[in-house]
């Protein structure tokens, strides 16, 4: 039963609309609407918690946003039991399940146990005394106007690859469809478990994405040849590396956990997303 809504909010999009449904959701149902401190402004009557507590203390949590907003959801939901609802707000999201008049439907489905939940593993990176969570990527950039990013990929603590490119991409299955995708990594269903390495604007004759188990420990090393690097998470500065400094990056398994109530598929978010439909057509001259 549902008893306890979380809800995460796009910074700018207006809500107003979902959280008008939500709210009557909530009220007729005798539930509870939490809200992080910064947000419950925006919110119809929703109780502030800390970040650190809105998953904690949720039996849902529902996403209002896009893309960047789902991720969020999916970092504060990780560890806990609440499943994360993204509706989207706006333009095509490709993370979210629902978009806004397909709400109420979405919550009588989640009433009657209509829905399945569908796991979703995140990468988990640490380097000098930091330590990032991300559900698309972690990525190893080089400074504008400064040298090329030169890195050393271990595994299993054995040396396998040097990469020379302006990046260094360290994807999800999640994330394969974001900035791995635009570098040409593959595409991944995210059924399937492990991390997928790919370079962007490769110099070194390696220039291929590389797919990884779950299991398998990967190290990265800046070598000397590299200028310093900022780690990306998820889109987001979060550090800074020098050559000599490495990273040791994890797949995290069932991070967190989303709502999926089957009105699409994955491949048909891919394909509308990405811009594949034109390629399953065949000319008929053919």
């Amino acid at each position: 039963m549902i008893h306890t809504v979380g809800l995460v909010l796009h910074p700018q999009r207006d809500s107003r609309a979902a959280m008008s449904t939500i709210g009557a959701w909530v009220r007729g149902h005798q539930a509870t609407l939490l809200g992080l401190p910064e947000e419950v402004a925006r919110t119809d009557g929703a109780t502030p918690v800390p970040a650190e507590k809105l998953a904690e203390q949720s039996d849902l949590v529902v996403s209002l946003g896009g893309d960047g907003t789902m991720l969020r959801s999916m970092r504060l939901a990780c560890g806990g039991r609440a499943p994360v609802l993204g509706v989207n707000l706006g333009r095509l999201g490709f993370l979210a399940e629902i978009d806004v008049p397909q709400l109420p439907e979405a919550l009588s489905a989640i009433d009657d146990k209509r829905f399945t939940v569908e796991a979703r593993s995140a990468v988990r990176s640490r380097f000098r005394d930091h330590e990032v969570l991300a559900f698309n990527e972690v990525a190893l950039v080089r400074r504008p106007g400064g040298p090329m990013a030169a890195i050393e990929l271990f595994v299993e603590g054995h040396p396998f690859i040097h990469y020379v490119a302006d990046a260094l991409i360290v994807a999800t299955p999640t994330g394969s469809t974001a900035y791995s995708f635009s570098a040409g990594g593959p595409i991944v269903s995210p059924r399937a478990q492990g991390l997928v390495v790919t370079p962007v604007a490769p110099h070194s004759a390696y220039n291929r994405a590389l797919v990884l188990s779950e299991g398998e420990k990967v190290t990265l090393r800046v070598l000397a040849a590299s200028g310093d690097l900022e780690v990306e998470a998820d889109g987001s500065v979060t550090g800074r590396l020098s050559p000599g400094d490495t990273v040791e990056v994890a797949a995290v398994p069932g991070a967190a956990k989303v709502v999926r109530l089957g009105h699409t598929t994955f491949y048909q978010r891919a394909q509308r997303k990405l811009r594949l439909t034109g390629s399953t057509e065949v000319d008929r001259s053919w």
